[in-house]
């Protein structure tokens, strides 16, 4: 039986539910942004740029296109939205600037609403899935057993080119956004693939002594929910998965995503100084430091973090132990 329609089709579905509500709301875009449309179209945008990788890649790449540009805008939204929380619990934190971060928010949500009308994503037809699903449908699906190998080789790829961007940045790092984020994202797609691959992916445990583990298996990865695999189901073959290697690798990601967000803190509050203080970058910065009482350290002591987590886990290659042998 074919699965790979049947993966596409069920986040289709329920992406097209909450469109269809969003619809008769006065702002669908926040309705779209509170009920977390946004992770309907990860899971989308994974599943098309997976299978670009193993057939009939311009037509998954036009709905790859469409699903992370929508995505992308959702993620501005988070960005702002998240910072504009943190903000207005932070008595140290100057009104202009929370107020500065709630209307980019509000101008991000805006673009979204303009873009669901021009792209039709909310037209009463559902236009825009309904042609992606059209363009998909005619791919040349593969059989379980042959899909399950080349997804297997598609994700020993994104590893190997995790692996290489993380030696791009040489010994230390440098940029909290071109590095630190971008190397998290690269390191998160490899825990969104067999999510969303509906349980194709499943975990084995082979018993093997991974002592240098241990430090990444504490309890809130191990109990994490976001660690568990989707059931088999009607799935017959299947990519194995080392499960303290892929533990490893979701520790990784959220300590990465703790120290992001501290420097992203320091970063959208220079933002915000520099437009409503009408001063230069730099001046806005040494401010924004102050503000976030790092004025002593910067974000080298964010980029020192960064580099204590990924050195050994790197060093460990762990990234090539995950897919069991």
């Amino acid at each position: 039986m074919i699965q790979g329609p049947g993966r596409f089709e069920y986040y289709l579905i329920q992406l097209e539910e909450l469109l269809v509500k969003a619809s008769t709301t006065q702002n669908p875009a926040l309705f779209l942004y509170k009920n977390d449309a946004r992770t309907k179209l990860f899971m989308l945008e994974g599943l098309s740029k997976l299978y670009a990788g193993l057939h009939n890649k311009k037509k998954f790449l036009y709905a790859m296109e469409y699903f992370k540009s929508l995505e992308d805008m959702f993620g501005a939204v988070d960005y702002y939205d998240g910072f504009a929380k943190d903000f207005l619990e932070d008595p140290i934190m100057p009104s202009t600037i929370r107020l500065f971060v709630e209307a980019r928010r509000g101008q991000n949500l805006k673009g979204i609403n303009e873009i669901l009308i021009k792209k039709k994503w909310t037209s009463a037809d559902l236009y825009r899935t309904k042609k992606i699903r059209r363009r998909i449908k005619k791919s040349d699906w593969q059989i379980p057993e042959k899909e399950v190998e080349l997804i297997k080789q598609f994700y020993q790829k994104a590893i190997k080119s995790v692996s290489e961007f993380y030696k791009e940045t040489g010994t230390e790092f440098t940029d909290i956004e071109l590095q630190v984020h971008e190397l998290r994202r690269k390191l998160r797609w490899l825990s969104i693939y067999p999510q969303a691959l509906r349980g194709c992916v499943q975990f084995t445990n082979n018993d093997i002594e991974t002592p240098e583990l241990l430090k990444y298996l504490i309890p809130a990865v191990v109990n994490s929910a976001f660690n568990v695999m989707p059931v088999a189901a009607n799935n017959q073959f299947f990519v194995l998965v080392e499960k303290n290697y892929f533990l490893a690798l979701s520790f990784v990601i959220s300590a990465l995503g703790k120290i992001k967000d501290n420097g992203l803190r320091i970063m959208v509050t220079a933002e915000a100084v520099k437009n409503t203080q009408f001063v230069n970058e730099t001046v806005a910065m040494e401010r924004a430091l102050i503000l976030n009482n790092s004025e002593n350290i910067g974000l080298s002591i964010f980029l020192k973090k960064a580099k204590e987590i990924c050195q050994p886990f790197f060093e460990e290659d762990n990234l090539n132990k995950l897919i069991a042998k």
